[in-house]
């Protein structure tokens, strides 16, 4: 059984002050409530050590959005993978959207960034999804599959155990839209298969994939008790720790 996962990429929001209120608000809240859930906190870089004070021993696991593939260097404005490991980072977002809409990142540089992010012994969450236009063109697996070949071509089998899939539609991402539950499944479906292609039908049934993109309370049970969305990618609603610990809830109480 695939033990969800509910991540809260709080974006460019919580300097360390705010970030550290969010946190204490969501630990407590969970307290003897997260047996069946793993739940994961991506504050910004600046934030980073203020909520791993907070979340240190309540087994929530601290992530960072982002991470660079060079270690060390003449890199000015970027965070290296055993930098993040330092400061109590377990977690790196890889390919979000707006990381490959705003700053131009491709699959080749989530790749290296991937490959990076697994020598340091961090896990990953590596994002894939179609924009509004490719999925009316009906590009929609051509796009995610072109994603998942040139993104984690490099994986081998023992690798996988380290890398969670997050489908998240581009034209869900902030607007308000959600992909219906028949939409996420069928994109999650495809994406275990095409693990399964890569490293066989046993990494593919014990991979994790989420589903992100306007995910809330109100639609986080349809959602999460679909049969291959193993957790979610929380963007907004990760920024009020009640709702985040709805959507938690949720994800604890529908059946796997």
């Amino acid at each position: 059984m695939r033990r969800p996962l509910i991540a809260g990429n709080w974006k460019l929001h919580c300097g360390p002050s705010e970030a550290r209120k969010l946190a204490l608000e969501i630990r407590n809240g969970l307290m003897g409530r997260r047996d069946a859930v793993d739940v994961l906190l991506c504050p910004p870089c600046v934030s980073l050590a203020a909520v791993g004070e907070i979340v240190q021993g309540s087994g929530i696991a601290l992530g960072a959005q982002n991470v660079f593939w060079e270690t060390s260097g003449a890199w000015t404005g970027e965070v290296a993978a055993p930098m993040l490991v330092d400061a109590g980072c377990g977690w790196v977002i890889l390919g979000h959207s707006e990381r490959r809409q705003h700053f131009g990142e491709s699959n080749a540089s989530v790749a290296r960034r991937l490959r990076a992010a697994l020598a340091a012994g961090l896990e990953c969450i590596v994002c894939v999804g179609e924009t509004l236009e490719e999925r009316e063109s009906g590009a929609t697996e051509r796009v995610v599959t072109t994603q998942v070949r040139e993104g984690l071509d490099a994986l081998d089998a023992g690798d996988w155990a380290r890398v969670t899939l997050a489908y998240e539609p581009v034209w869900a991402i902030g607007t308000g839209r959600t992909a219906t539950p028949e939409q996420a499944q069928e994109v999650h479906a495809l994406l275990r298969d095409l693990v399964g292609q890569r490293a066989g039908a046993g990494v593919a049934q014990q991979t994790r994939i989420q589903y992100g993109g306007s995910v809330k309370p109100a639609n986080a049970a349809t959602l999460l008790g679909q049969a291959d969305v193993d957790g979610a990618l929380v963007g907004g609603a990760s920024l009020d720790a009640s709702a985040f610990l709805a959507i938690v809830e949720a994800a604890a109480v529908t059946p796997a």
